[in-house]
């Protein structure tokens, strides 16, 4: 029996998913199952109820899943801390990100990374926020990077910085003409907003609704991206993170206005699985992310 066949079977105790615990692994589904009718065959038990309703563990495989988690995180403690010592960061730190901290905050520091690690590789997956959750908890990642981060017993938030939010608008826009503006004259602008139950979103909001200031929701968008071009062809103004519009505002593409009243800021946070041992290079890489 191999350590690889157990961690097969917690990830997918874990997943609830033979896709994403083939994903996990680079295997195939096939591979899985193959795994799965191995190890029930070595103990002789049936580890999961096959059933097309809900995916369950038998009390056999509850039992399998209990020991065999302490016995994949004593092996990777044991992995770790021997490249420790023998001072080796190698391997992959697999990152989940939301689009507007992966394509705009995160470069840089990958660089800074693999400039003195360039034998790891970094692998980024852009997903919004809540697959950022997900994948997390589901342990097909190392580490994810959000904004505004949800409190959950399972997972370890580590604080990175605060960034600056600020309105948009078409450089035509009478905003544009301002070097500042206060909350109060956005009341009843055509506004450019993410999604309803993406966290940035969710934030502003609730600051809108303190300084009773209501907006009309013109278009609503998953990504940054998107907000951008949209407020490009003067759709609507729209507030966001202000690292994300430096290429707009220097091409004049989009004018950049401060808010006057209260310091809006977002926090962006890591996040990984409490239960999860960190390898070196994911520990060096989380280190490098908390630089200034």
């Amino acid at each position: 029996m191999q350590i690889e066949s157990l961690k097969v079977f917690c990830d997918l105790a874990e997943t609830e998913s033979f896709t994403k615990a083939a994903q996990i692994n680079k295997v195939t589904q096939s591979a899985v199952s193959q795994q799965i009718s191995s190890l029930e065959r070595l103990f002789k038990a049936l580890l999961i109820e096959r059933s097309k309703k809900k995916f369950r563990l038998t009390r056999e495989g509850q039992v399998l899943y209990t020991f065999s988690k302490q016995i994949i995180q004593t092996y990777d403690s044991l992995e770790s801390k021997l490249q420790e010592i023998q001072n080796i960061i190698s391997g992959t730190v697999r990152v989940a990100t939301i689009y507007s901290v992966g394509l705009h905050d995160l470069p840089p520091y990958i660089k800074r990374f693999l400039k003195g690690y360039p034998t790891v590789n970094v692998h980024v997956e852009y997903r919004r926020a809540n697959q950022v959750y997900d994948d997390v908890l589901s342990n097909i990642v190392d580490l994810g990077l959000v904004a505004y981060p949800s409190r959950d017993a399972k997972l370890e938030t580590v604080a990175l910085r605060k960034e600056p939010l600020v309105l948009i608008c078409h450089p035509q826009h009478p905003f544009a003409k301002s070097k500042s503006v206060k909350l109060k004259s956005l009341n009843g602008q055509k506004f450019i907003s993410f999604e309803p139950d993406i966290p940035t979103r969710k934030a502003l909001d609730k600051i809108l609704k303190a300084s009773g200031v209501t907006v009309q929701h013109v278009m609503e968008f998953d990504n940054i991206e998107t907000v951008k071009r949209a407020v490009e062809i003067d759709a609507g103004i729209s507030i966001v993170p202000q690292g994300t519009i430096l290429q707009e505002v220097s091409k004049q593409t989009l004018a950049q206005v401060q808010i006057e009243d209260g310091h809006l800021h977002r926090p962006l946070a890591a996040i990984y699985k409490k239960s999860k041992v960190l390898s070196p290079a994911v520990k060096q890489f989380l280190a490098v992310l908390r630089e200034k």
